[in-house]
Parts: C-alpha cells; structure tokens; sequence
C-alpha cells in the first residue's frame, strides 16, 4: 500500500513533528512534507497553539509547486474552524493530488471529517503509514481528546534497591546532573507537573523548566488536601500555580491567592483531593501530558487509581537500606498474581544512572 518513498517522506514529517515538542500544547505536535516528481518542494511544522498549521506553512514554501503534489502529513488534516482555518480545505484549494495521513485525528470534531473532505473533493487520500510512531508524538492529546483525561507521566528517581529518600526525608540528590537536567527535558514537554504537599513541604521545588530552551512554563499544580501549603513556598514564584484541596478554608485561600495560586477544591467525602476530578478538570484546560514528581503517598495514590499511564524512572548505582523510604505507597498484595506489569519501552544510559521508561499494560 505504502511505498519505500512513502516511509522516508513521512518519517522526514515525524522529525518535524518533534521540534513542536516544547511548544504546541494543547495542539498535538504535527509535521508536513509536500513532494513533486520524488523532491521536497515544501515543508512546515506547528509551532505554537494559534499559529499556522503544519500543511499552511508547507503550502506557503511550495507555493505553485503544491500543485498536482503528494502531501505526507502526521495528523489528518482538520476539518474544522479553530483558531485557524481548516487544513483540508487549504489543500483542497492548493489542488494537490494525494494526501498521506499517518493517522486519525482523534478529536470528534474532525475524526475522518477531514479526510473525507479531500476523497469528496477527488484527491486520493490514505491514513495509517506510521500510525503507531504519529500516536506516541502525541500520546498526551490521543489521550485527552480519547479518554477525556491527560496522559500520567509518573517520574521517580530512586537508588537501585528503590528508595527515593532516607527515612529523614533527605534526597537530594540520589541521581547525578545529568539525569537531573534528563527530567527538566521531560518537563517541558508537558502540559503540567504535579506534586504534593509532602513533597513541597519537605523539598521546597519550583516546580519549573530550568536550562531547557523553551518560551512556555508548564502549569503547576500541587495536590494539598488540607491547604497547608506556606505562603513563602518557592512553588509560588512566577504565578502558574493551581492547587487542589479538599476543604474550604477562605482565609487561607486568600493569602495563597493573594501570592499568585488558583485554590480548587475536589473534595472526594473522605478529605482528600478527588484526584479523578483534577485530572478531568485539568484536560478541560486543554492539558495534554501530566508530569508527576511527587513522594511515595501521592504516586501510590494515582497508581491505585489507575491514573498512571507510564513510569520515569531514574536508578542510581547505590543502596540506601530497607529503613529508607520506598517509591510507591501501595496496598500489600498477598499473590503474585496481582502484580502491575509493565512493558519496557527504553532503557539506557543517563550519565551514571540507569533511565528506565515503562507503560502499563
């Protein structure tokens, strides 16, 4: 169905993507390339929510070219007014000859809509080529627009017998710099980072992208059942803060907006924050990917939730003893046979410590 050419033409759009890796939230990452007679006579990415979509920006460099053309694009071409005009039709009026999809766009609003458009209008149109690699560039947005809830992103960085503090609190820092500068680039990929209260009270984070060239700071978000959080927190700084409580207490609320932060409760009837509600209310704000860095309590909480949709994790080459804290607080299992599995999609080499990523089955 798909030729050798076809391949090399659509990874050439997945590499494009990928630049729109920082940048494009709560749009998906898309990548396109307009081919004539075997040569590239145009190319374009989504750069930023609002901006020009990938095909508009390839037909603005092909110009004339584009005609009679075959357009690889990694997301099928929308349908619909956003923010911008529809993609289909701009290649429509551009009178290409063939369009090649890597995948489904997963929004109702267009799911098919838009290759429908281009079949009515006589251009070939296929979808499918390199469908799984399209899928996981934008596994936040498959997610959300699927799911009706952002992809969980749980990052741990733990010693290899998986302890990620002593029994003080003390962790910092287990892993080495360069597994530490690896995480802020999973960071600013994001659409949020979450955390809890223990671990903002014990660590003081910011909660921020550091030394990762990006013009977009993540939502921040802190998980705080009881509104504790001091108003001196770093996590504070520079606005961007929205914090899910389980109670009502107007007086506190009001010193922590006062510094910047969004109070939100989720009250679940039992005192604590309704971490089903948050995730829910933060893909209503358009967040694609969650990015969890949270203690042992809060991590447990969303695994035993079913929230975690993959693991980040970080293991460095030492021991710290059963007496330190462990990674996840989790019910005893009395059968192997209940056991999480997971299935490992890398591993390599981050400095001196081990990256691990894995996603459950």
């Amino acid at each position: 169905m798909f030729s050798p050419a076809d391949h090399a033409f659509m990874a050439r759009a997945l590499r494009l993507a990928q630049k729109g890796m920082y940048s494009t939230t709560p749009n998906p990452r898309v990548g396109c390339v307009i081919v004539k007679d075997g040569a590239i006579v145009g190319e374009g990415w989504h750069r930023k929510a609002g901006e020009a979509h990938a095909e508009v920006e390839a037909l603005r460099v092909a110009g004339r070219a584009a005609r009679g053309s075959t357009v690889y694009v990694t997301l099928e071409p929308c349908s619909h007014h956003g923010r911008t005009p529809p993609c289909a039709a701009a290649l429509i009026a551009a009178g290409v000859a063939r369009v090649v999809a890597a995948m489904e766009d997963p929004n109702p609003q267009v799911a098919g809509r838009g290759m429908a458009m281009l079949v009515d209008a006589g251009i070939s149109a296929q979808c499918g080529l390199l469908a799984a690699e399209a899928s996981d560039l934008n596994v936040g947005f498959v997610s959300r627009m699927s799911r009706g809830r952002p992809w969980v992103r749980l990052k741990m960085a733990a010693s290899l017998d998986g302890k990620t503090a002593l029994l003080n609190g003390a962790s910092q820092w287990i892993t080495g710099p360069a597994a530490r500068q690896d995480g802020h680039r999973w960071r600013a990929r994001t659409c949020a980072i979450l955390s809890g209260i223990g671990t903002v009270r014990d660590d003081d984070p910011q909660l921020n992208v550091r030394g990762v060239l990006s013009d977009r700071q993540p939502l921040k978000v802190v998980v705080d059942s009881r509104l504790e959080l001091s108003p001196e927190a770093r996590v504070l700084a520079g606005g961007g803060l929205l914090l899910a409580t389980a109670v009502e207490d107007r007086s506190r609320a009001k010193a922590l907006c006062a510094r910047g932060a969004e109070v939100m409760p989720f009250p679940d009837g039992s005192g604590r924050v309704d971490l089903v509600a948050l995730m829910a209310e933060l893909a209503r704000r358009g967040v694609n990917e969650v990015h969890v860095e949270g203690g042992s309590r809060l991590s447990g909480a969303l695994l035993n939730g079913g929230l975690v949709d993959e693991l980040l994790l970080y293991l460095a080459p030492c021991l710290i003893g059963d007496k330190a804290r462990g990674m996840f607080d989790m019910p005893e299992l009395t059968s192997l046979d209940s056991k999480r599995r997971l299935v490992v999609r890398d591993m390599r080499m981050v400095g001196g410590d081990l990256r691990v990523v894995a996603r459950f089955t």
